[in-house]
């Protein structure tokens, strides 16, 4: 008799199969928060992009970042940089959840750093530095959202499935939509089972209209948060996508061109 986990991924090999049936492709990407440095788990992550030809969009903390990080992606043509806030510090009032981008900060004084942030990005990693904010806590007051364009992004990505492509002037979303980090319960694994229900759930719910099938499908990661049985799942689902001809990875180049 099949385990639960070896019946997971033969259904997740069924709605690809699906897709495969009715001549469609589904567009995924990789994002992977909270860079600042370059670490044993980053050259872990990279290495896994490299073997696994998967794009990476690294989100980068600008007030932290370390000049190691910088110079561990030089020519790394498949990691792109995308702004992760910019301090990546708690600014929710009381009884708020988690929040960097308003809360009881003024808006002049976050879009002042967000300026300071896309310059830092800007500098250090020049053409590889994608103009697309990836919001701490993966939340942003709407006032600093409508005005993401005026300083420069061209884009925004946070979690779960987006309401809205442009949800302000010159500004798409792209979405993740599986995070394989057990957070609710202090870190460690969601397991592969709950894993692959999610990321089935929702292609389901895309192939069948349910959900905007222009939007890909996006894989969360958090490198310095992974334990040994994250590390396992990330690189047999990076084996199992690209081995299946239903799949294609897009990188931040041609999510946001």
């Amino acid at each position: 008799m099949n385990s639960p986990v070896t019946e997971a991924w033969s259904w997740l090999g069924q709605e690809l199969d699906r897709w495969s049936e009715a001549d469609r492709i589904i567009d995924f990407w990789w994002r992977d928060d909270d860079a600042t440095d370059n670490t044993v788990q980053l050259e872990k992550l990279l290495k896994l992009s490299k073997d696994h030809n998967a794009p990476l969009a690294l989100a980068v903390i600008p007030s932290r970042l370390k000049p190691a990080l910088v110079n561990s992606l030089q020519g790394r043509s498949l990691v792109s940089v995308l702004q992760h806030g910019f301090a990546h510090q708690n600014h929710a009032a009381a009884g708020q959840r988690k929040l960097e981008l308003g809360g009881t900060q003024t808006r002049a004084k976050t879009l002042a750093e967000l300026r300071q942030g896309h310059q830092i990005l800007s500098r250090d990693f020049a053409a590889s530095f994608n103009p697309v904010l990836v919001p701490p806590w993966n939340r942003i007051n709407v006032e600093i959202l409508s005005s993401l364009s005026d300083i420069g992004f061209s884009g925004i990505s946070t979690m779960k499935v987006r309401r809205d492509a442009c949800p302000a002037p010159g500004l798409l979303q792209v979405n993740t939509h599986l995070d394989p980090v057990n957070w609710r319960h202090g870190g460690g694994f969601i397991g592969v089972y709950p894993a692959i229900a999610i990321l089935i759930q929702h292609l389901q719910a895309k192939r069948n209209g349910y959900r905007d099938s222009e939007e890909p499908t996006g894989i969360l990661t958090h490198h310095l948060a992974h334990n040994d049985a994250v590390w396992r799942f990330v690189k047999d689902l990076l084996q199992f996508l690209g081995q299946h001809p239903a799949v294609r990875w897009q990188s931040c180049v041609t999510i946001w061109p």
